[in-house]
C-alpha cells in the first residue's frame, strides 16, 4: 500500500456516500471527503482512519454544478446542516439513490424487485425543525456538536429551527447558567407558537435547578420545562406537554414533550404517517402490532382502519402521552405495553399471540430479530419505518430470508439540508 502524501492532493468528487460525505478516488482507493459535493474539484489532506481513507477539505478548487453559498454563519463548523451547501434538487436525488444503493449493496435487494415510489418532498426546507438538542459549551452558551466531532459550537440562533425556537438558544443559555455544570443536554420543542424545553442532568434535580428552570419558563413565556435526573423520575414544571393532533385523525389530540421523541418536521411527518398507513393496508378485522410506538404518532391513524392496535414502547413518557391521547380522543381499540420491544415480542410469542400486520419504527440501530418475531407471530404484512438506510437494509434482508417479499419503498425528505433521510418499506409473506 502506497504511503499517504504529506501535501494536499487534488480530487474530483464522484458521488455522495451514505453518511453524506463526498466520495472520490485516489490511487484506486475510495476517499470520503466531508463538506464536498458531486462535481467539486477539491484539494484535501489525506488521512487514514483505520481502513477508511478520509480527505480533510482544504480548498474547493472548482465548485460542482449543485454547490451553492451556505446561508448560515456557523455552517463551516456546525455538524447540523451538513448539506446546506448543496441545492435541494440534488439533495433529494442523492437521498433516493443512497437508500436504493444501500438496499442493493448491503441488503442484496435489487431495486427492480419492489416498487419505488417518487420521493416525498417536505413542504418547508428551512426553518422547519421543531426540536433540537443543544449542549453547554462551558462558556455560558449553548451549542451544537461540530462536524464529525464532539466539539461544541456556540450558537445564539438557528435558522433551521421553527420561528418560535430560532432565537431560543441565545435567550435560554444565560437563564440556565445555574444548571450549566450539571447539564448534559438541553432539548427544545415547539408546536405551532408554543415552546418548552427539557434539561438532561448529570445527577439529581436540586432546588437550585428548579428555581432557574422556572425563572426561564416565566421570563421567556414558555409553556413549561422538564428536568430529567440521571436516575429517577423527571421533574415537570408548568405544562411542557404540547398539544398537537394525530395525523389523519384531527379529532384525536397528540401530545409532545421535550424529553420524549417527536419527528422533527411536523408537515413532513403527515406525509410519513400517510405513507405508512397506506402501505400497511390494514383491514377492518385486522389486529395490528406496532413496535416502537412512541407517543402514538402512527397508532391512532392505524387504529382508524383496524380492529385493534397493540403498541410497544420502551419510554415511560411516550406511553404516558399516548395513553392520554387515547383517553381524550375516545380511542378504545388501542392498548400499550411499556417495555423493550425484544422482550415484549418474546412474551407475545410465548403467549401464543397472533397479529395480522405489524408496523415497526425502530431507532437508528434498527430492529435485530424482527424477522424471527414476525414469523412466530404469524404477521402477514410488515411496514418498516427507517431513519437509517443501513439498518433498513440489514433488517429488510432478514425479512426476505424469512419469506417476506419486498413490496414498495417510499423515501421521505424529512430532514432537508442534511444527509439524514426517512424511508417506509413494506413487505408481505409469500404464499
Amino acid at each position: 500500500m502506497l504511503p499517504l502524501p504529506e501535501t494536499p492532493v487534488e480530487l474530483t468528487i464522484d458521488r455522495l456516500g451514505q453518511l453524506g460525505e463526498g466520495v472520490a478516488s485516489w490511487q484506486g482507493r475510495t476517499v470520503f471527503v466531508p463538506g464536498a459535493f458531486p462535481g467539486d474539484t477539491v484539494r484535501v489532506h489525506l488521512e487514514a482512519q483505520g481502513r477508511v481513507l478520509r480527505g480533510l477539505l482544504r480548498q474547493v478548487v472548482t465548485p460542482g454544478p449543485d454547490r451553492r453559498p451556505e446561508m448560515c454563519p456557523w455552517a463551516g463548523e456546525c455538524g447540523g446542516c451538513d448539506w446546506l451547501g448543496l441545492a435541494e434538487p440534488a439533495q433529494r436525488a442523492a437521498k433516493q439513490e443512497i437508500v436504493l444503493s444501500t438496499l442493493e449493496h448491503l441488503g442484496h435487494l435489487p431495486r427492480e424487485s419492489f416498487t419505488v415510489r417518487p420521493l416525498l418532498v417536505a413542504p418547508r426546507d428551512w426553518g422547519y425543525r421543531r426540536r433540537a438538542v443543544l449542549h453547554p459549551t462551558g462558556k455560558g452558551t449553548l451549542g451544537y456538536f461540530g462536524r464529525r466531532s464532539h466539539d461544541r459550537i456556540p450558537v445564539s440562533e438557528c435558522g433551521a429551527l421553527t420561528p418560535v425556537l430560532a432565537t431560543l438558544p441565545g435567550k435560554l443559555a444565560p437563564l440556565l447558567k445555574p444548571l450549566a455544570k450539571d447539564t448534559d443536554e438541553v432539548l427544545l420543542l415547539a408546536e405551532g407558537d408554543k415552546a418548552a424545553f427539557a434539561v438532561n442532568l448529570t445527577g439529581p434535580v436540586t432546588a437550585r435547578h428548579v428555581e432557574a428552570a422556572e425563572a426561564a419558563v416565566r421570563s421567556l413565556r414558555l409553556e413549561g420545562a422538564v428536568l430529567v435526573p440521571k436516575e429517577g423520575s423527571p421533574r415537570v414544571l408548568g405544562k411542557p406537554a404540547l398539544r398537537s393532533y394525530s395525523p389523519l385523525r384531527p379529532e384525536v389530540p397528540l401530545y409532545l414533550r421535550p424529553d420524549a421523541f417527536a419527528q422533527a418536521h411536523a408537515e413532513a411527518n403527515v406525509g410519513l404517517v400517510t405513507s405508512a398507513v397506506y402501505e400497511l393496508a390494514a383491514r377492518d378485522g385486522d389486529s395490528v402490532l406496532e413496535l416502537y410506538s412512541g407517543n402514538g404518532n402512527f397508532t391512532f391513524p392505524l387504529a382508524a382502519g383496524a380492529a385493534s392496535v397493540l403498541g410497544v414502547e420502551s419510554s415511560p413518557v411516550g406511553v404516558e402521552l399516548a395513553q392520554r391521547s387515547a383517553r381524550e380522543g375516545g380511542v378504545a381499540n388501542v392498548r400499550f405495553i411499556q417495555g423493550d420491544a425484544r422482550k415484549a415480542c418474546d412474551g407475545l410469542v410465548a403467549e401464543g399471540r397472533k397479529f395480522d400486520v405489524c408496523l415497526a419504527d425502530p431507532p437508528r440501530t434498527g430492529a435485530p430479530g424482527l424477522a424471527k418475531w414476525m414469523t412466530a407471530l404469524g404477521v402477514r404484512r410488515v411496514v418498516y419505518v427507517a431513519c437509517d438506510p443501513a439498518s433498513l437494509a440489514r433488517d429488510a434482508a432478514g425479512l426476505v430470508e424469512a419469506g417476506y417479499k419486498p413490496l414498495a419503498l417510499q423515501v421521505v425528505d424529512m430532514f432537508p439540508q442534511t444527509h439524514h433521510v426517512e424511508a417506509v418499506m413494506s413487505f408481505e409473506r409469500g404464499s
